[in-house]
């Protein structure tokens, strides 16, 4: 069982730079891919970002291109992180970190297990 902990998220105005953290509980954290996904109220979940369990390759959704990037800390912390620049009135959702080891990596059913969520709210 792998334990997710998210942080970071908060209220910003359209600009603004964020960057989320996931804290996972185990150290086979490493073994895991890993991605950020998000909700909106009213729609459903929605693939953001992923990185490979050893950091070589990164996948994002079009929308966010360039403006958020994903990394993780295997070594020391156990955690993946999502720095969000330029951020857009249309980015308010609730995050959710992910962990997987069978992918396909941008979708939900690709995941064994999540954490709560954080909100991130963006004000235009």
């Amino acid at each position: 069982q792998v334990q997710l902990v998210e942080s970071g998220g908060g209220l910003v105005q359209a600009g603004d730079s964020l960057r989320l953290s996931c804290a996972a509980s185990r150290r086979t954290f490493s073994a895991y891919a890993m991605a950020w996904f998000r909700q909106a109220p009213g729609k459903e979940r929605e693939f953001v970002a992923a990185i490979t369990w050893n950091g070589g390759s990164t996948y994002y959704a079009d929308s966010v291109k360039g403006r958020f990037t994903i990394s993780r800390n295997n070594a020391a912390k156990n955690t993946v992180y999502l720095q969000m620049n330029m951020l857009k009135a249309e980015d308010t959702a609730v995050y959710y970190c992910a962990a997987g080891s069978r992918g396909p990596l941008g979708v939900v059913g690709g995941y064994d297990y999540w954490g709560q969520g954080t909100q991130v709210t963006v004000s235009s």
